[in-house]
């Protein structure tokens, strides 16, 4: 199936596309720091690249976001034509 957009205009599409620093991210984050747990983030040594680990407690958190997991009934879960 052709694309309807040029390189470029796919390229700045995809660009604007986040993958750390998600505003769900930062809040979850907060979240945890208010409470006392102290993480890493975006740890690249372990499989999966994990966006926060609670290393004391042996723990990972994976944060899907929007656009790649399409969530049910969420509006920004679109797939592209």
């Amino acid at each position: 199936m052709p694309d309807n957009l040029t390189k470029e205009q796919r390229h700045k599409n995809m660009s604007a596309i986040k993958g750390k620093d998600t505003s769900i991210e930062v809040r979850v984050r907060k979240y945890l720091w208010a409470h006392g747990f102290r993480y890493r983030k975006n740890v690249k040594d372990l499989p999966g690249k994990p966006d926060i680990v609670i290393p004391k407690y042996k723990t990972v958190i994976f944060i899907n976001g929007c656009f790649w997991h399409h969530h049910f009934n969420c509006r920004l879960a679109t797939i592209p034509k």
